[in-house]
């Protein structure tokens, strides 16, 4: 891996170059976290049933969805007070969620949602660095999970090296990033929204039987919220990319 630039401290906090939601980015930073090349990514560029079609996507459950401010904010401002305060911890939770306390790391935090927690993290090579580092984190208490990745120079490595290696001009840390990232996994035919930003996971529903995330009901449970906002708000400035893998489960 090339030798990545450095974060900033900024106001006290470890900040990042921000990530573009980019196939091509996301999976060159899959590589440099050593997560399984069977996992690929894929612009959306549109949710009408024709396009989809026409792309034949493997089954989908997971969405990564980058926003900017007046689009996130139309569609979650009221949300976010109704989510709990999350304090689990361990195995037997229903979905690994994950604070963010670095800045400008939410697609960082997108992917590691996505990948934790599809198909029970199987795209986690084992015996990897990331591989122990989800290991320790699902037993922590949601602080220490948190300090755990801002402490992590393996992710910091690996996020630096990918977000400066888009297709557009690299950004520095100081610049005034406007734009939100999350990700939505389908675990166990719930659908779930994981924002390291929000208080904790948001379940969003519940899937039936063949269905995915690209299905009428999955963009419904996900993206559609946004969609609505950026068409109210008059704003165009976001991006979904779909994550798709091997024989993928539910």
């Amino acid at each position: 891996m090339i030798e990545p630039p450095r974060p900033e401290i900024i106001d006290g906090v470890k900040t990042f170059i921000p990530l573009e939601n980019n196939p091509d980015v996301l999976k060159l930073l899959c590589d440099n976290l050593e997560i399984s090349s069977d996992l690929d990514f894929h612009d959306i560029i549109s949710t009408s049933p024709e396009f989809l079609k026409e792309c034949h996507f493997p089954p989908c459950h997971a969405l990564i969805v980058l926003a900017k401010e007046p689009i996130y904010r139309a569609a979650r401002s009221t949300v976010e007070p109704t989510i709990p305060e999350y304090k689990g911890s361990g195995s037997d939770e229903p979905v690994i969620w994950m604070e963010q306390t670095i800045g400008h790391a939410c697609g960082l935090m997108a992917l590691l949602h996505a990948v934790f927690n599809l198909e029970n993290g199987r795209y986690v090579r084992p015996n990897t660095e990331l591989d122990a580092l989800r290991q320790r984190a699902i037993l922590l208490e949601p602080t220490e999970r948190a300090q755990l990745l801002y402490d992590s120079k393996f992710l910091e490595d690996a996020h630096m090296n990918a977000a400066s290696r888009g297709a557009s001009n690299v950004p520095s840390p100081r610049d005034n990033n406007r734009h939100h990232f999350l990700a939505f996994v389908q675990r166990d035919g719930k659908v779930w929204e994981l924002n390291g930003g929000m208080n904790g996971p948001l379940l969003r529903g519940i899937l039936g039987d063949g269905e995915d995330l690209l299905s009428e009901r999955g963009l419904e449970l996900t993206a559609e919220d946004f969609l609505q906002s950026a068409e109210q708000t008059g704003c165009d400035e976001m991006s979904i990319v779909a994550v798709t893998g091997a024989e993928a489960l539910a």
